[in-house]
């Protein structure tokens, strides 16, 4: 019996790493989605935001929507895409064309 005990043994240690990956993964994919409706969310009230703005400067909206859309956004917490700081630069990956990729420097008055 002792080949038996053996396996038991070893099943059992099988299953309980089963049950420690499981959890793993399922804490991994519950941050992901959780990442994602906070993304969503956050987008929805940019989005509110963007139409209050466009609503007061364009159509003479009222500036109180403006405020409550800004204020709802910074209720809720930012998301990773958020950290970063918004400028007028262009983002770090973004070419530019002044860049000094070849076939990048074309003028009008080249054709």
């Amino acid at each position: 019996m002792g080949l038996m005990d053996r396996l038991k043994v070893q099943a059992e240690q099988l299953a309980a790493q089963a049950k420690e990956s499981t959890a793993q993964v399922q804490a991994q994919v519950q941050s992901k989605v959780d990442e994602v409706q906070s993304r969503r969310t956050r987008d929805s009230l940019l989005r509110d935001l963007g139409a209050a703005y466009y609503a007061e400067v364009r159509q003479q909206g009222p500036h109180q929507a403006v405020e409550q859309a800004l204020s709802a956004l910074d209720a809720t917490p930012p998301t990773t895409v958020d950290a970063a700081p918004v400028s007028g630069a262009p983002a770090s990956g973004t070419p530019t064309a002044d860049a000094g990729q070849p076939g990048q420097d074309f003028r009008l008055d080249d054709i």
